[in-house]
C-alpha cells in the first residue's frame, strides 16, 4: 500500500509543486518550443513522470509502473475507443461519396465557409460532445471541414477552438454528475452554477471562430450571425442547465443554435462570401480514406476549390443530389443520434450496464495523504454502454444504408486503426503520464499548493480546473482530481463551495484544446500527425485569453458585485 506524500521536498509544498509540474513543463516545452513530434514528447514526459515519482515522492516503482499501465488502458478504453469508431463511421462515408453530397449540403445553407465553421465546428460540434464527448466532436468535425475545402492546419483549429463551451455538459452531463457525486454537493446546484459561467463563452466563442478562420475581416462581415448563434446557444445553455435539466444542456442549445442560425440565413448573408483558395485533399483526415481506396484500386479525390468570390455563388452551387443520397448522406449522424438518444431510455441503459464490470487494477493499492483508500485503482469496464461501442453500434447500422460493401466496411475499419497509430500511442501515454502522476501525488501536490491562496484562490480556481483538463483530456477526470479540493479550499477561504466546485469544471473546459490527448485526435484527423506542435501555438493564446475571461467572472462571483449569480 503507498501512501501519498505532497511535500517530498524539503517539507516545502511549494518546492515540491516545482518539482511536481516538471513532467508537465517537459511535455509542453517539448511540443510547443522544440516541436517534438506528440508521441514521443508524450513518452519522454512519461519517463520523467516515472522518475520523480519513483525517486523523488518516493513511490515504489512496482505501483508507479502499474499506474502507467492503468492510465494506457484507460487512454485506449474508452477513449480511443470513441475516436476510432467515429472516424471509421466518416471513412465509410467517404468511400461512398456520401460525404461529398454532405459538404454540398452545408455549402447551400451558406456558401460562405466562416458561417458553415461556426454550423459545423460550434452547432454541430456541441451535439457530438452532448451526445459522447472524450474527442468524438474534434475528431468528427475537423474533418467536415476539411471536406469542405479548409486547409487542414485551420480545419484542426476551429475543431479544437469550439470545443469548449459545450464542453462541462458534454457526454449528457457526465462532468457535472461527477463533480456532484465527488463534492457531495447538489447536482441542480452545480449545473445551475455552470450554466451562469459557461455561458459567457458560448457568446464570444463563434466570434472566435469566424477571426480564426478570416481575421479582422472576418469579425466585420459575419459578427450578425456569429452573434445570433452565440447568443441563442448562451441563453438556451442557461435556461437549460437552471430550469430543465442537465443531461439535456447541451443537446437542445446546440441544436436551437444551428437552428436560428439557418433561419437567420433567410434574412442576412454576409457582404462577401469567403471561401479559401487552393487545392487540398478531400480525405484530409485521411489518409484512411486514400490508403484503403489505394488498396481497393480507387484513386483518392483531389478537390481545388474555388477562389474568393465576393458575389456569393460556391463551386458546388450548380450540382445537384437526390434526396435521397441527401438522406443517406446525413443518415450516420442520424443514427448516432438515435443510437445515443435509445441509450438512454432507463430499461435499455440498464440492460446495456447490466454487464458493465467495475474492479481494482491489480496489484495497485494507494492511499490519499489523509491515509483514505484512493478511487484511483477503480477500472470501470462498462463495454456495452461506452460511447465507443455505440458508435461501433451505429457504424455498423450505417453500413447498409449508405450501400457500402461490408468487406469494404471492414478494410475501412483496419485502415482506420493504421491512420491513428501514432495518435494512439500519443493518448495512452499521455493518460499514462495523468496516472503517474495522480497517484503518486504530484497532481494533487499542485492542486494543494494552488488551494493555499486564501480568498485570491477565486481568481485562480479556474486554473486548476483548467490545468487538470490540460493534462487528462477529460472534464470529467479533472473534477474528479480537484472537485474535492475545491470544496476544502473553499471552506478555508470562506468562499462559496457550489462557486469553486462550478469553477473547476467552467475552467477546465478551456484546457481541452491544449490537451495532448485532444492536440493528437485533431491533428491525427486531419492527417497531421507529427505537427502537434504547431496546433499547439495556434490554440495556446485562445486557452489563455479565455481561462483569463473565465478567472475574472469567478472572481467577480466570489464578491458583492456578481454574488446574486450564484444560487
Amino acid at each position: 500500500m503507498y501512501r501519498q506524500i505532497l511535500d517530498p521536498v524539503a517539507g516545502s509544498l511549494a518546492w515540491s509543486s516545482l518539482v511536481a509540474a516538471i513532467p508537465l513543463l517537459a511535455l509542453f516545452v517539448l511540443l510547443g518550443i522544440l516541436r517534438m513530434t506528440a508521441w514521443l514528447a508524450a513518452l519522454i514526459s512519461l519517463a520523467v513522470a516515472l522518475v520523480v515519482a519513483i525517486v523523488v515522492y518516493p513511490m515504489p516503482a512496482a505501483p508507479a509502473f502499474l499506474a502507467a499501465a492503468e492510465g494506457a488502458a484507460f487512454g485506449f478504453f474508452p477513449i480511443l475507443w470513441i475516436v476510432l469508431n467515429a472516424i471509421w463511421i466518416y471513412n465509410m462515408t467517404v468511400h461512398t461519396g456520401h460525404f461529398d453530397v454532405l459538404r454540398r449540403s452545408f455549402a447551400k445553407v451558406s456558401d460562405d465557409q466562416r458561417i458553415q465553421g461556426v454550423i459545423i465546428a460550434f452547432s454541430f460540434g456541441a451535439l457530438l460532445e452532448a451526445l459522447a464527448g472524450f474527442g468524438t466532436p474534434v475528431a468528427i468535425t475537423s474533418v467536415m471541414l476539411i471536406a469542405l475545402g479548409f486547409k487542414p492546419l485551420k480545419a484542426a483549429t476551429v475543431a479544437l477552438v469550439a470545443n469548449t463551451a459545450p464542453v462541462a455538459f458534454g457526454a449528457l452531463a457526465v462532468p457535472i454528475t461527477t463533480l456532484a457525486t465527488v463534492t457531495n454537493l447538489p447536482l441542480h446546484d452545480l449545473s445551475a452554477m455552470v450554466g451562469r459561467q459557461t455561458p459567457v463563452l458560448g457568446v464570444f466563442v463563434p466570434l472566435a471562430l469566424v477571426f480564426i478562420i478570416d481575421g479582422k475581416r472576418g469579425i466585420r462581415q459575419t459578427w450578425p450571425g456569429a452573434l445570433v448563434c452565440g447568443v441563442v446557444f448562451a441563453v438556451a445553455q442557461f435556461a437549460v442547465s437552471n430550469y430543465v435539466s442537465a443531461p439535456l444542456t447541451d443537446i437542445i442549445a446546440s441544436l436551437l443554435s444551428a437552428g436560428a442560425m439557418v433561419l437567420f440565413l433567410r434574412v442576412w448573408t454576409p457582404a462577401e462570401s469567403y471561401v479559401e483558395g487552393g487545392g487540398v485533399p478531400v480525405t484530409g483526415a485521411a489518409a484512411v480514406a486514400g490508403g484503403s481506396d489505394r488498396q481497393a484500386g480507387a484513386s483518392t479525390a483531389t478537390m481545388e476549390q474555388p477562389p474568393r468570390n465576393p458575389g456569393g455563388g460556391g463551386s458546388d452551387r450548380g450540382e445537384y443530389d437526390r434526396p435521397a443520397e441527401v438522406f443517406r448522406a446525413y443518415a450516420p449522424y442520424l443514427i448516432i443520434i438515435a443510437v445515443f438518444a435509445l441509450a438512454q431510455i432507463p430499461a435499455l441503459k440498464d440492460a446495456l450496464t447490466s454487464v458493465t464490470k467495475t474492479f481494482n487494477w491489480p496489484g495497485l493499492h494507494i492511499q490519499s495523504a489523509a491515509g483514505k483508500a484512493s478511487t484511483l485503482p477503480q477500472f470501470k469496464l462498462d463495454w456495452l454502454d461506452a460511447a465507443g461501442t455505440l458508435l461501433v453500434i451505429a457504424g455498423l447500422l450505417t453500413i447498409p444504408v449508405i450501400r457500402i460493401r461490408p468487406a469494404r466496411a471492414l478494410r475501412a475499419y483496419g485502415a482506420t486503426y493504421r491512420q491513428l497509430a501514432t495518435a494512439i500511442v500519443t493518448v495512452m501515454a499521455v493518460l499514462a503520464l495523468a496516472y503517474v502522476m495522480n497517484a503518486s501525488g504530484q497532481t494533487a501536490t499542485l492542486g494543494t499548493w494552488m488551494a493555499g491562496a486564501g480568498g485570491a484562490f477565486a481568481l485562480i480556481s479556474p486554473i486548476l480546473g483548467w490545468l487538470g483538463v490540460a493534462v487528462t483530456g477529460s472534464d470529467t477526470s479533472s473534477n474528479s482530481l480537484f472537485g474535492a479540493l475545491q470544496v476544502v479550499a473553499a471552506q478555508k477561504a470562506g468562499l462559496s463551495a457550489t462557486l469553486l466546485s462550478a469553477a473547476n469544471s467552467s475552467g477546465g473546459v478551456l484546457g481541452k484544446m491544449i490537451s495532448p490527448q485532444n492536440l493528437a485526435i485533431a491533428a491525427a484527423a486531419v492527417g497531421m500527425s507529427g505537427k502537434e506542435g504547431d496546433l499547439f501555438r495556434r490554440v495556446l493564446v485562445w486557452s489563455l485569453v479565455f481561462v483569463a475571461v473565465m478567472c475574472l467572472l469567478v472572481y467577480l462571483q466570489s464578491t458583492s458585485a456578481l454574488a446574486w449569480m450564484v444560487p
